[in-house]
């Protein structure tokens, strides 16, 4: 390997705001950081269905498409 244009690899904390887990590992980011959703909560992982719900886009996505398919059902 050549030296000097490799990343420096540093021992960092990541911790899942989801539920609170901190791995340790290494990466170039050099500071700890955190994540959404980690592989001890995702529901991919954990089997369980979990709505993860920022600014409330699931509501405005169902008032949006209920609203329509109310609007096409009085017009027939």
């Amino acid at each position: 390997m050549r030296k000097g244009i490799h990343p420096k690899y540093t021992v960092v904390k990541i911790r899942c705001m989801g539920c609170g887990t901190i791995v340790e590992t290494r990466s170039t980011k050099g500071q700890d950081f955190s994540i959404d959703v980690c592989s001890h909560c995702h529901p991919f992982y954990t089997g369980r269905q979990k709505f993860v719900d920022s600014a409330g886009r699931i509501e405005r996505f169902q008032k949006k498409w209920s609203r329509g398919g109310s609007e096409k059902a009085e017009k027939a």
